[in-house]
């Protein structure tokens, strides 16, 4: 299934699996055509509307930052604490360089702050891929914009912080005051995961 689908609940992944297989969707007794490949950027752009239609908002405060793109909360006014990662970007590993600086930058911007989270779905690890806002900022949009995270690509996507990502490169901004920074994807392909932090 295309990864856009992944950000549909379990019922529209079906219908959005049907359609594109070309079997009978959403409980309807007779099959249809499979939908050409054009048609895909549309549904894309239902399911992500139907996504943010669902996603669950709430206010929570930031507790812990991990690094450049996970954090923890604390769901206002006393809930469980939750792990998250921010949708739509991918920031350095730890043990990368400008992996401290991107946690450091996400830290200084959030931690501690009350911020307005969009719950969408959950990645492979069990984190809750949010959208973050803290004072009517979008804090993915602000950690891509000063250098701190690419923008995060799918196949022929350049993802949803493309401009912010134009806009440090031309200012050399953070990861991108060098020539060519290693992508996060490159990186762990070519080392692995970072050493657990030490207790």
């Amino acid at each position: 299934m295309p990864p856009f689908a992944r950000m549909m609940s379990t019922p529209l992944r079906r219908c959005a699996a049907s359609l594109l297989g070309g079997y009978a969707p959403c409980g309807r007794a007779k099959p249809v055509p499979r939908l050409p490949w054009k048609l895909w950027p549309l549904l894309l752009w239902v399911g992500a509307s139907l996504a943010f239609a669902e996603a669950k908002v709430y206010e929570a405060r930031v507790t812990r930052v991990s690094d450049g793109d996970t954090l923890w909360v604390q769901p206002l006014p006393h809930g469980r604490f939750r792990k998250l990662r921010l949708q739509g970007i991918d920031a350095p590993e730890m043990c990368q360089p400008g992996g401290t600086a991107s946690r450091d930058a996400l830290s200084a911007r959030v931690l501690r702050q009350v911020v307005t989270v969009s719950e969408r779905r959950r990645d492979d690890y069990g984190r809750a891929l949010v959208k973050l806002q803290h004072e009517g900022e979008d804090v993915a949009a602000f950690m891509v914009r000063q250098g701190h995270a690419w923008s995060y690509r799918w196949r022929h996507s350049d993802g949803p912080y493309a401009r912010e990502e134009r806009q440090a490169r031309a200012q050399r901004q953070g990861l991108f005051a060098t020539a060519a920074p290693e992508h996060p994807r490159d990186f762990r392909r070519r080392h692995g995961p970072c050493p657990s932090p030490s207790r």
